[in-house]
């Protein structure tokens, strides 16, 4: 499968989209799915925003342009059933409002200091993952075997479902619906000369370099490659035949 994951640079924005894997089988499109749609059609409103373009102005817009793409016939349905909605998150740098926006789950790196923008019950389906890990290993069955078939991910996705329902009204996400400004973290710099570092939670821990970030992804896999221990718990394991347990993207620039 194609990447859902995406980096726009023009000469006003700089922004890293995550679509987000579908938790359902509906599909909006036949040629992709709806993470990666979701990321496309983000990627081309970001590159054709007039450069004065506000944090409101880009709720408002990008929503708007998401929400065209939907079947008229859908909104019914799509309005309770947020898991079949076109859904990613952002980070946008605006280089004329010198701010940074983060819409749903995404990190950066402003100067070296770390910030990001969670899910609030991400932790708790990583946790709620990790203890199925836990019973099936007990019950015999082995790492290599789980990370080639992670029987425990299915247990989760129930609750992930669930969870979805507070799209946009418990914390933040672009899906055509209206956001929540109120879970949209928005980053004010003053003008002094800074560097950074942009990325999709792709990237467990995040650092100043790339060939750092992709160091202790790959320390992780060697480590703890079912994602389960307490030192850091995922919703996904790493497959032995893929180099990271999730899509991921990092852009660094100096301003």
């Amino acid at each position: 499968m194609k990447s859902e994951d995406g980096i726009v640079v023009t000469a006003d924005f700089i922004a890293v989209i995550d679509g987000s894997t579908s938790k359902s089988q509906y599909r909006h499109s036949f040629f992709s799915s709806n993470g990666r749609y979701a990321m496309k059609l983000v990627s081309s409103y970001i590159r054709h925003m007039p450069k004065n373009t506000t944090c409101e102005a880009f709720l408002r817009g990008v929503t708007a342009y998401v929400r065209k793409h939907y079947k008229k016939s859908m909104l019914q349905r799509l309005a309770e059933h947020p898991e079949d909605r076109l859904t990613c998150s952002v980070v946008v740098f605006s280089r004329l409002c010198r701010e940074i926006w983060m819409i749903g789950d995404c990190q950066c790196l402003i100067g070296g200091e770390y910030y990001d923008n969670p899910k609030p019950y991400e932790a708790e389906l990583a946790a709620m993952r990790a203890k199925e890990v836990e019973r099936l290993i007990d019950e015999g069955h082995t790492v290599d075997e789980l990370c080639r078939n992670d029987i425990a991910r299915p247990v989760i996705i129930p609750h992930m479902i669930e969870t979805m329902r507070n799209q946009n009204i418990t914390y933040s996400v672009v899906d055509g619906f209206p956001i929540d400004r109120r879970h949209v973290r928005t980053i004010t710099l003053d003008f002094q000369p800074y560097e950074i570092v942009l990325a999709s939670d792709g990237y467990p821990f995040l650092h100043p370099t790339l060939e750092e970030s992709e160091k202790a992804l790959q320390e992780l896999r060697q480590r703890d490659p079912l994602n389960y221990s307490p030192h850091f718990q995922a919703t996904k394991a790493f497959h032995p035949d893929n180099n990271s347990f999730d899509d991921r993207t990092y852009i660094r620039f100096r301003i």
